[in-house]
């Protein structure tokens, strides 16, 4: 064979004319001969081999050049051809390389092949690729549907493309390098398999997991060229520019380094392509913008592929975490994580290693401080999955979760969530004791460091050791050491002689040759130490045999005492070089070495202990400080994080941690949340809790339930019992096979039938009420149980059980189950109302506290469940009343017969009043909750019976008619309908009419017992002074607040009793409850209420915060139910945003929050809200108002709403009259969020500032306004901002008059105008009244005494001057100010009277 075939960079290079003895092709087939060319190759392979190729090249050449016009067979046939070329190639060769007498032409010839098969498959792959991948982008299947097959290319493209690639592996993985001269293999050969190995990398499903057969040939077959045919700098350099183009690649690019390094032993290829990333500098990848995600991504995979090959090239990356590609930062840090959970980890590193880990840790601990969010939280990511697999080291837990709770306040909802997962890892893996608290680590740890302090000062002041030289010990040993020197030295008798043999056999069989003369200096030495002079002199004697060129017995050449003596003074002595050497190898004493190895050893103990309590503590104190701010974390807007938290809340509580039982009760109320995902995570996390018990058998695991619930109910309100109702129903209503097993627990622990406690007692009742929510037969079918447990006897000692018990009993009745037909009720002598009333009664003469709570339950299941109630009541109250009466007249005859001297009879008289005081207000309490329910009985019981007996008796009717009346019906069916609707109507009318009528006179008539009490209530509420005991007191106003709900004629003639009482009460609970029912009676009756608004609002600015917090909770429902109108009032809720108490200002916040879903409230109140704060009457501090105002001017978003609050704050610079309003106007204004038709709007309005810019609490605010708008503004608006600038500020420097020029009041008076700046130099008066500030007394008109307070009528009266600005006219819909009708009609009926006065009242 003359030519050679030299693989081309271009396929048209083939056809050219060629250098010497290069191959060109000669014939280009066309495409209608190609199938018999095609025919001619396959028999040619068949009969000549591979080899067939040299040959046939011509013909596999025409297809690459009429590729796009040629027919899917003949494609399909040329790949199949080339394929069993290549695989004959990879059959023949082995055979072929291994021969020994190999000629240049065979060489020549099978190069030649292999060239040439390879080229024409690889290009003719590349080739299909393209048409496959173009065909895949233009019939792209729409989403949701399925994917058809293509009408042209390879119908298996991907089974050809992995046998291609199977082919092109098994012959490049042959040494063919032999074939080329020297064993160089031409760079154009490599470069054209490697070409079509990354064209297949270009197809955008190679990541997908149909595609990993053809994805790992690729990777194996670049291994092969990069290990065998120097590839390695070409796939590093290849690797960073696909990786910048495609973003399917850099998982496919990790598998493929990570296998490249460990399979392939190719390590270096790591080291290329991270210094290629590392070395692009923050400006190149700020250009890149998908080249650097797919930069990160990569690096991220690695890390975790191949953690252990990136440390040697992890200093190359860390310069990236300076730069400002966060994603570059978010990558490094995930390679860090992975080294240190899978490489940095465990006790088995050395210095370096550790060294290496612990400034791992340090870069990863700041950069939980960086600068992007994402970053952040990635970071706590990494710290989790570390923790997770316990690779932190102990010494940092405290620091990393310090930082972690630290991140909790993060402004990054992303961050937040992994911070929260990062804590419950810490808690989940920590090595500490989660079940102690911080207090109760406290002791323990002051007890064990004050030991160890003791242990410490005990060691300090022992005596020091004497140290005596070896010199002196020499001198006391010297005399018994000759003389056994010299016995050993002379010869004995005998039998002497024997014995000293045998000794010495001892001691030489003993005493083995050491592995130098040092150590055997050291034994010698120890010998004298220890007395044992023979043994010395013995092993010193041999020692000169083992060690004869030692200079220690180099002297024994000649064994003489004295020369024995001198070799054992040198070892005891030593040199004055050896001598420390020496002396340290020379043990002390056994017994003081011992001594003293105890005391280091119990010393080190004490100290590991009292660090490890520190960490413990340091420990609880972090984890109490997280799960007091993820309870928090509970109320959150945002729903994952919530979700978060109550997550955490799980972990924490199945962990045991200390004080985790309170996050778990706060969550409880999220059951009610709108949110499903929220309401789903509480309930799914309360099954896991506290429904899927643990235990052998279906009783342990029942009273396992019973006992963590039990648990959960200790000490719980009401309101969170209500919550556990929810979840637990649906355990009852589940079929779970645990329902009967704690059902009978619950009876068992009850009944006291199992030894528990009377909290345990209590909660096993209250989950009996919830079961029988499901099944009315749990508790109907046990009431006798419930009355002779509870209720019984011994239901004085333990009102709390019997209220629980009551409360039971209630879940069977219609008002909770909301049952339709009949109503359930018991009969009135059913032994259930017998224990009720004489309980009830008995308590009234007690003073017992937990008596009302009973009580009011008692009388609501009256209500609920008797037949005739109010028959029952009556009789109760009279019972109760004659109790009283019974008490008092003992107590007079008691007094008579205790003693006959003044001083006695005013003690006892002193104590019966003091009895008499609790008895009575037991029995008022007892008469308003009556009359409560009897009006709650009338309006709910007694209407719902009448609509259903009307329903039925209606029904009846119609069964009645028959058919003949139905097809008349049928005939008129729209006016029928209309006349029912009408009767419907009126019947439900006459119903309602009927409870009123009924409330009106029957229930306070003579013949009532009701009626007998309300004077007794109104002359206790209306004179404090006489009755002054606080619970009487307490007791009668919510009595007569109660009363007052039965009809309006009653609420009318105590009205201004009650508001008496809430303006004069010295008791704080009293102007509490006061307020509480005045709310229940405005929406009762609004119109009677409706002229003492201002009442209810001056209870915002009470001095005690109890009051305080009730009146806001009480105005809100109010406002936001729109039974009040919102009015300037307000201001008093917003002077609470600042209030001292937390707890009352973030309800104000909350009623703001509610206030601005509605439509422009918010907007309509400010101007009126700013004037009432900043009227000097008031005295707020400019911090205070600005802190109001900025959280109100949030609630400002709409960019008209802005544009109108600018010109009517500005219009009230005219009317402003101190210096302090122009400044809190000017604050107002700076404080929106200002547009630039505001800002036009607030040119507008120049004349109306322009003279107080002298001012710099006006000037500051409005060069605020321009700095604002600035930012971001295009060139023509930031030029106006300028303008309106350096105007500001000239004015403000030089004054108004200085610098409006008449060339300036030209420019101005079409917008101003001249009356525009009259109406400046003449402001118009102020508009509203003055408030007075909180705590400040109002004008005493106690010389009137009660007749001051004059119920308000409303009446007309003039109206008032009122200023009309022109923002107001253009926006009726938005209107700030109030109009008439909005003015409140009445003054404050109520003055303040003197203490003196109120005392002689």
């Amino acid at each position: 064979m003359s030519w050679d075939f030299f693989v081309p960079v271009c396929v048209g290079d083939l056809v050219k004319t060629g250098g010497i003895n290069q191959y060109v092709v000669q014939d280009v087939v066309s495409p209608k001969q190609l199938p018999s060319q095609l025919s001619r190759f396959k028999a040619a392979l068949r009969s000549q081999g591979p080899l067939c190729i040299l040959e046939n090249f011509d013909t596999g050449y025409s297809v690459l050049q009429h590729f796009n016009s040629l027919e899917l067979g003949v494609k399909e046939d040329t790949l199949e051809l080339l394929v069993q070329v290549v695989n004959g190639l990879a059959v023949s060769l082995p055979t072929l390389l291994s021969s020994v007498s190999l000629s240049a032409a065979e060489r020549k010839e099978n190069l030649n092949a292999v060239k040439m098969s390879v080229f024409l498959l690889c290009k003719l792959t590349e080739s299909l690729e393209s048409v496959s991948c173009r065909r895949n982008i233009v019939t792209a299947p729409a989403k949701g549907s399925k994917k058809g097959k293509s009408g042209e290319g390879l119908l298996q493209w991907d089974s050809e493309r992995e046998k291609v690639l199977q082919a092109l592996v098994q012959l490049l993985q042959l040494d063919i390098r032999s074939l080329w001269s020297l064993s160089l293999v031409e760079e154009e050969f490599v470069s054209c398999v490697t070409c079509c190995c990354y064209k297949l990398l270009e197809n955008p499903t190679i990541s997908h997991v149909k595609s990993k057969p053809s994805r790992d040939c690729i990777i194996h077959l670049l291994g092969v060229l990069i290990k065998k045919y120097n590839h390695l700098l070409g796939a590093s350099v290849k690797v960073i520019q696909l990786l910048q183009h495609f973003e399917q690649l850099p998982s496919v690019f990790a598998q493929a380094v990570s296998v490249w390094s460990t399979e392939y032993g190719v390590r270096a290829i790591i080291g290329e392509v991270i210094r290629e990333i590392g070395q692009k500098s923050s400006e190149e990848l700020s250009r890149e913008g998908s080249g650097v995600k797919a930069f990160s991504s990569f690096l991220s995979e690695l890390g975790t592929l191949a953690p252990e090959l990136m440390i040697p090239n992890i200093s190359v990356l860390i310069s990236h975490l300076e730069g400002e590609s966060h994603t570059m930062r978010v990558a490094v840090c995930e390679v860090l994580g992975e080294i240190l959970v899978r490489v940095l980890c465990g006790d088995g590193l050395d210095e370096s290693g550790k060294a290496d880990r612990d400034h791992f840790f340090d870069i990863l601990q700041e950069h939980l401080h960086d600068t992007h969010s994402h970053v952040r939280a990635r970071v706590l990511q990494v710290f989790t999955r570390i923790v997770n697999s316990k690779a932190l080291p102990l010494c940092r837990y405290s620091e990393v979760m310090k930082l972690a709770v630290g991140r909790l306040m993060d402004k990054s909802i992303h961050a937040v969530k992994s911070a929260i997962q990062l804590l419950a890892a810490f808690i989940a893996h920590n090595p500490y004791s989660c079940k102690l608290s911080s207090a109760d680590l406290k002791k323990p740890l002051e007890k064990e460091t004050a030991k160890l302090k003791e242990m410490k000062e005990n060691r300090e002041g022992k005596p020091p050791v004497a140290v005596i030289k070896a010199s002196e010990l020499w001198a006391a040993m010297e005399p018994e050491l000759l003389v056994t020197v010299r016995t050993a030295l002379e010869p004995t008798s005998e039998t002497e002689e024997e014995q000293h043999e045998d000794e010495e056999d001892r001691d030489v069989e003993e005493e083995k040759p050491a592995e130098d003369d040092r150590a055997t200096a050291v034994k010698i030495a120890q010998f004298l130490r220890l007395n044992k002079y023979r043994n010395a002199v013995q092993l010193c004697i041999k020692a000169h045999s083992w060690f004869p060129e030692s200079e220690l017995f180099a002297s024994l050449s000649t064994l003489t005492p004295e020369n024995l003596m001198d070799s054992l003074a040198l070892i005891f002595k030593g040199s004055d070089e050896d001598a420390s050497e020496l002396s340290q190898n020379l043990p002390p004493t056994p017994q003081k070495e011992g001594e003293k190895e105890g005391e280091d050893g119990e010393l080190k103990k004490q100290e590991m202990l009292v660090q490890y309590l520190k960490d413990t503590e340091t420990f609880a104190l972090q984890v109490e400080r997280a799960i007091s701010v993820i309870n928090t974390m509970l109320y959150w807007k945002t729903a994952s994080v919530v979700q978060e938290s109550v997550q955490f809340c799980v972990t924490v509580c199945e962990f045991s941690v200390a004080n985790s039982i309170s996050g778990v009760r706060k969550m409880l109320p999220l059951v009610w949340s709108t949110d499903a995902a929220i309401k789903d995570a509480v309930v799914q996390a309360y099954r896991r809790l506290y429904l899927n018990p643990q235990g052998e058998t279906v009783r342990m695991k029942a009273q396992t339930l019973v006992d963590s619930l039990s648990e959960l109910m200790v000490d719980a309100s009401l309101g969170t019992i209500q919550c556990l109702e929810e979840i637990v129903q649906e355990f009852f209503a589940s079929d779970s096979n645990l329902q009967s097993a704690v059902i009978q627990v619950l009876w068992e622990r009850f009944t006291g039938k199992r030894e528990t406690s009377v909290l345990n007692k209590r909660a096993a009742v209250l989950l009996l009420g919830m079961a029988a929510r499901t099944e009315r037969e749990v508790v109907l079918s046990n009431l006798d149980t419930l009355c002779s447990v509870a209720l019984g006897e011994k239901v004085t000692e333990d009102f709390l059980l019997a209220r629980d018990t009551v409360i039971t009993i209630c879940s069977i009745t219609d008002h909770v189950r909301q049952s339709k037909g009949a109503p359930f009720r018991l009969p009135q002598d059913h032994q259930l109302f017998t224990c009720l009333t004489q309980a009830v009664a008995e308590g009234v003469v007690m003073e017992d506290p937990y008596w009302q709570c009973f009580m009011e339950q008692a009388v609501r299941l009256i209500y609920f469940l008797a037949e005739s109630p109010d028959q029952l009541c009556s009789r109760l109250l009279q019972r109760s009343a004659r109790l009283l009466l019974d008490q008092i007249a003992e107590g007079d005859e008691i007094n008579k017969d205790v003693g006959q001297t003044q001083e006695g009879s005013q003690e006892s008289n002193e104590q019966s009043e003091q009895v008499n005081c609790v008895c009575l207000a037991q029995l008022l309490a007892l008469c308003g909750c009556v009359a409560f329910w009897q009006v709650s009985h009338l309006e709910r019981s007694v209407s719902a019976e009448l609509r259903r007996r009307r329903g039925e008796t209606e029904e009846r009717e119609e069964k009645e008619k028959g058919p003949a009346s139905k097809s008349k019906q049928v005939a008129s069916e729209s006016a029928m309908e209309e006349e029912l609707g009408l009767i419907g109507a009126s019947a439900e009318d006459t119903e309602a009419e009927l409870i009123r009528k009924i409330c009106e006179t029957e229930l306070l008539a003579e013949e009532n017992l009701l009626s007998a009490f309300l004077p007794l209530l109104v002359k206790v509420c209306s004179s404090p002074g006489h009755y002054s005991h606080p619970q009487l007191t307490t007791a009668s106003c919510l009595a007569l607040s109660q009363y007052m709900m039965i009809s309006p004629s009653v609420c009318e003639e105590n009205i201004r009793l009650m508001f008496t009482v809430l303006e004069r009460s010295t008791f704080s609970v009293v102007r509490a409850n006061a307020i509480i029912a005045l709310g229940d009676l405005t929406v009762r009756f609004p119109n009677i209420l409706e002229p003492w608004t201002q009442n209810l609002y001056s209870r915002l600015s009470d001095e005690v915060p109890s009051v305080r917090q009730t009146a806001v909770t009480v105005l809100t429902q109010l406002v936001l139910k729109d039974v009040l109108k919102v009015k300037g009032q307000v201001s008093e809720v917003a002077v609470l945003l600042i209030d001292p108490k937390p707890h009352i200002s973030s309800l104000a916040l909350n009623f703001f929050n509610e206030l601005a879903a509605k439509d422009n409230a918010i907007y309509n109140l400010l101007p009126d809200i700013i004037s009432r704060l900043s009227d000097p009457e008031r005295g707020m501090s400019s911090e205070d108002f600005n802190t109001i105002m900025k959280q109100l001017f949030s609630y400002i978003t709409k960019e008209r709403q802005t544009e109108s609050l600018v010109e009517k704050l500005c219009q009230r610079f005219r009317t402003a009259k101190t210096e302090r309003q122009w400044c809190d106007l000017a604050m107002s204004l700076s404080l929106l969020s200002m547009c630039e038709r505001g800002f036009k709007r607030l040119q507008e309005c120049w004349e109306c500032y322009s003279d107080k810019l002298t001012e710099p609490g006006v000037y500051q605010p409005l060069l605020s306004i321009t700095a604002k708008l600035r930012r971001g503004a295009k060139l023509q608006f930031k030029a106006q901002i300028e303008e309106f600038e350096k105007r500001l500020t000239a004015v403000h420097t030089r004054g108004l008059e200085n610098v409006e020029s008449p060339e300036m009041d030209e420019e101005n008076r079409p917008a101003g105008g001249p009356a525009e700046k009259t109406a400046a130099r003449n402001p118009l008066p102020t508009r509203g009244r003055q408030k007075s500030k909180r705590g400040q007394s109002k004008s005493s008109v106690s010389s009137h005494g009660d007749e001051s307070f004059v119920t308000p009528q409303k009446s007309r009266r003039p109206k008032k001057p009122m200023i009309t600005f022109s923002s107001d006219e253009e926006e009726d819909e938005e209107d700030a100010v109030l109009a008439e009708s909005e003015t409140p009609k009445v003054t404050t009926p109520i003055s303040h009277s003197s203490r003196r006065t109120r005392l002689r009242n």
